[in-house]
């Protein structure tokens, strides 16, 4: 009798955690009553219409499968977004509705999770489900409390885009070895050969040698530079600029931007690209569509060229390190059908051939594993953009040899790199113009005004 009541109690309490782990895994949705998702997105051009399709057959396919209908409401600039999304998370008067799911950054995210307002998407995915994804796409979108609120869709990282046409050019002339491009201490000795052999050709005008390098944000080549050689650029909040791997990579920097090597320049370095007055650069892979096979020289002469994608140049004993960067989705804190209906879209937007899909026609990388490892080398035997099938050739050699790395997300991050980019271009201008005046000049004494 005993035994036959311990039965039944085991098969009673079975019975009970068999509901109520079937109740956790069902569905709350009803594809009669039909949840509907309100989105914004920052996405325009080819990106747009991608969107637009997939969306559309979402809702067609699985959204009306399961009762999910995703409404995109608000289609803007990255800026006008965050103007809106600001409102809202700062409680102001007249702020729109907030969204069921919109596009941002992991530093707009910190906002809005500080206060509650965003749904932690470790609660709709399993662990084999997010292994799915590259792990450092995935853990960008972590903050604070290590949960999962900013959901990869689209990446970049940062490559060095080569005027192969002009740069063999100055290597027929000079023997400039190709290989050096692959440190920045290579580039700086190239730049300094290319500034005095391009003088040179003009024997009765001085300093009028032509720039070789330039970097879209100098932040990010320092950043990145430190963390390539081992050391924190940031201690928290704050930069981490007193000790040797910073004064080295300063050194290394220094020189080349005096001597005129290396263009110091307020605009993007593809606008130089375009008038030959440059001949490699880094920057986001999703600047690719900005180089095109054409340059204008000064004096409207415009001369056909042919780029080169190459990896991102590390700093001499370093190791190969680039930096991830885009946004992601995010989701409202909300009623659990909403939460679940927009995870449900997650997950069917971002598997690997919607999401090839979505990027195939701009510089965006895709962000699971099985995208880039067996979807990217079946679509560059198709793709038709030169462009692109280089970015992505030099990508997918970046996968298998690189470490990505990505921005802290704190609320005073871009007033720091924004601060730190400005005084640096500043203070490597001011010095330039001392060398060019003849006056006196040091990379020691230098370094001590950013400190």
């Amino acid at each position: 009798m005993k035994k036959t009541k311990k039965l039944l109690l085991l098969l009673t309490v079975f019975s009970i955690l068999v509901v109520s782990l079937t109740a956790c895994n069902r569905s709350p949705l009803d594809p009669d009553e039909p949840v509907t998702l309100t989105m914004w997105h920052n996405y325009g051009g080819d990106m747009q219409q991608a969107m637009d399709l997939l969306i559309d057959e979402f809702n067609s396919t699985v959204g009306k499968e399961q009762g999910i209908i995703i409404n995109v409401t608000a289609i803007s600039s990255s800026s006008e977004l965050n103007e809106s999304l600001a409102l809202i998370v700062n409680g102001d008067p007249g702020a729109p509705d907030m969204p069921d799911i919109f596009t941002g950054y992991p530093k707009v995210g910190v906002q809005f999770m500080e206060k509650g307002m965003l749904c932690n998407l470790d609660n709709y995915f399993s662990e084999e489900e997010l292994d799915e994804y590259i792990d450092a796409f995935v853990e960008e979108g972590r903050l604070a409390d290590g949960g999962l609120y900013v959901f990869p869709i689209a990446k970049s990282t940062e490559i060095l885009y080569l005027n192969q046409t002009l740069f063999d050019r100055f290597a027929a002339a000079t023997g400039a070895d190709s290989s050096k491009l692959a440190t920045f201490e290579g580039l700086a000795e190239l730049a300094v050969s290319y500034y005095d052999w391009t003088d040179g050709l003009t024997p009765d005008i001085e300093n009028d040698g032509k720039q070789f390098f330039a970097s879209d944000a100098w932040f990010n080549v320092i950043g990145v530079g430190m963390t390539q050689l081992g050391t924190d650029f940031l201690d928290g909040e704050v930069l981490s600029l007193n000790n040797d791997t910073y004064t080295s990579i300063f050194n290394s920097l220094y020189t080349p931007s005096v001597k005129g090597g290396f263009a110091i320049y307020d605009g993007y370095s593809s606008d130089l690209s375009k008038t030959g007055d440059l001949v490699c650069s880094t920057g986001s892979s999703a600047g690719i569509l900005f180089y095109g096979d054409t340059i204008t020289h000064a004096d409207g002469t415009v001369e056909n060229v042919e780029y080169s994608i190459l990896p991102y140049p590390t700093f001499a004993g370093g190791e190969k390190v680039a930096l991830q960067r885009g946004g992601g989705l995010m989701v409202a804190k909300n009623e659990e059908a909403k939460e679940y209906a927009a995870a449900v879209f997650l997950k069917w937007l971002t598997a690997a051939d919607q999401n090839m899909e979505f990027i195939s026609k701009t510089g965006y990388l895709p962000v699971t594993k099985l995208a880039f490892e067996e979807k990217i080398p079946v679509h560059l035997e198709t793709l038709e953009d030169a462009r692109i099938k280089k970015m992505l050739t030099a990508v997918l050699s970046m996968y298998e040899e690189y470490n990505f790395f990505f921005a802290p997300s704190f609320s005073g991050f871009d007033a720091l790199s924004s601060k730190f980019e400005k005084d640096f271009k500043a203070l490597l201008t001011e010095e330039r113009e001392k060398y060019l005046e003849g006056k006196e000049y040091s990379a020691e004494s230098a370094i001590k005004v950013l400190q």
